[in-house]
């Protein structure tokens, strides 16, 4: 508890950091570089890049590189200098190791410390405050990811082409879950303040019967898919992440954002959820049929993963910073960027090299604009509460 400026606590939180405040800034700027460098070296238009050229490197990235360091900046609470330093150190040497050297020791070394670090540093602290089953879901998924990060690094270096393959699904259908989670949570929470504000009430609150449904359905589709990629498993995933995307639309819907005012904020989080449940349907009807699986992967990834990761990092932002967050006008328009990318990435079937490019270079452009915003925001930013308001909370409200 803080009772004066003097006293021995306040200066202990003085030299305590949130991770956000770096994570979310590495995050975004990695975000703007990694996309349209990975689409360019697939599609051989530059060599600076060969650990981005294949599928594997851009997937690597994109999950262990760019999400995961949002999922440091969201779940790190307030840290010590030192150790925010070394944790965040160790990402950015991961990441230029892993671009020069992809095959090196050093690039598996600095990953796996990275994400052992990471999860040393989140599990006891998220664990401790977990007490309903539902709440244990996020430790559970959130160690797992960094699991599989150090499976992957072993599985390169061992030469297990198959688990290298396999890792980088897994984790998109875990960063899946933790969205389905995350994002539930938080959209609940400030869709139920809004309509206190407005005089009226939200009943469906966080949904805790569709939450648990939502849990064992994504925790079926996982286990599934590292089963095997033919029947009977790859149909069972294919049902289960149908029956996931479809419980995600219900809860979307008995949100009833339609009836929310002077928040497009909170709408621009909602087309992230939207995205989330229509990958998820996508996804499992794509391992039904045996195709188009890679296309409704993307719309997870794409449109799920980079709506929500940046308007929870906008969010928590604006928050810091004091400001009001209705006035959404860079949300939107970095929302409407990430969107059309989607649609380009998926329209890349017809024509590969320039709707690629198009959507790597839109999705790029809608980060730019939120590092933009960090930048504004940064210099008349009071000194805040050091611990994001957007986290969820130890009690689960799940009214």
């Amino acid at each position: 508890m803080l009772h004066s400026e003097g006293h021995p606590d306040s200066a202990r939180l003085r030299r305590r950091i949130a991770g956000y405040s770096i994570f979310f800034p590495l995050a975004t700027a990695y975000a703007i570089f990694v996309l349209p460098a990975s689409v360019f070296a697939i599609l051989g238009l530059t060599d600076a890049f060969p650990a981005l050229a294949s599928s594997t490197g851009h997937a690597h990235e994109m999950l262990f590189g760019f999400a995961l360091a949002v999922v440091a900046g969201n779940q790190l609470g307030p840290m010590a200098i030192p150790r925010l330093v070394l944790l965040a150190g160790l990402w950015v040497i991961a990441r230029a190791a892993f671009l020069c050297a992809p095959q090196s020791m050093t690039a598996a070394a600095a990953n796996i410390a990275f994400v052992a670090l990471l999860a040393m540093q989140l599990v006891p602290r998220l664990s401790s405050a977990a007490k309903k089953w539902r709440n244990q879901a996020l430790p559970l998924v959130l160690v797992t990811i960094c699991i599989s990060g150090i499976a992957f690094q072993l599985a390169r270096h061992a030469g297990f082409a198959g688990t290298e393959h396999a890792v980088p699904i897994m984790v998109v259908l875990l960063l899946a879950l933790l969205m389905l989670f995350m994002g539930g949570r938080i959209i609940a929470a400030t869709v139920a303040v809004q309509f206190y504000r407005q005089g009226g009430n939200l009943v469906a609150r966080v949904q805790p019967r569709i939450e648990g449904g939502l849990i064992i359905a994504m925790v079926v589709a996982i286990v599934a898919s590292l089963c095997d990629n033919r029947s009977p498993f790859a149909l069972l995933a294919a049902a289960a992440t149908i029956i996931a995307g479809a419980l995600a639309a219900v809860r979307l819907l008995r949100w009833r954002l339609w009836g929310l005012r002077g928040r497009p904020d909170l709408l621009c989080l909602a087309a992230g959820y939207a995205w989330l449940a229509i990958g998820l349907m996508l996804y499992g009807a794509a391992l039904a049929e045996g195709r188009y699986q890679l296309a409704a992967l993307h719309i997870i990834t794409v449109g799920a993963l980079g709506t929500l990761t940046l308007n929870v990092m906008a969010m928590t932002w604006t928050l810091k910073a004091r400001q009001d967050p209705s006035r959404a006008r860079v949300r939107i328009g970095a929302t409407i960027l990430i969107g059309t990318a989607v649609l380009a990435r998926e329209l890349a079937a017809l024509d590969p090299q320039p709707l690629l490019v198009i959507a790597s270079m839109i999705w790029s452009s809608a980060f730019v604009l939120l590092l933009i915003f960090f930048v504004r925001l940064h210099s008349r930013a009071p000194a805040a509460n050091p611990e994001p308001h957007c986290q969820t909370s130890s009690k689960d409200r799940s009214r």
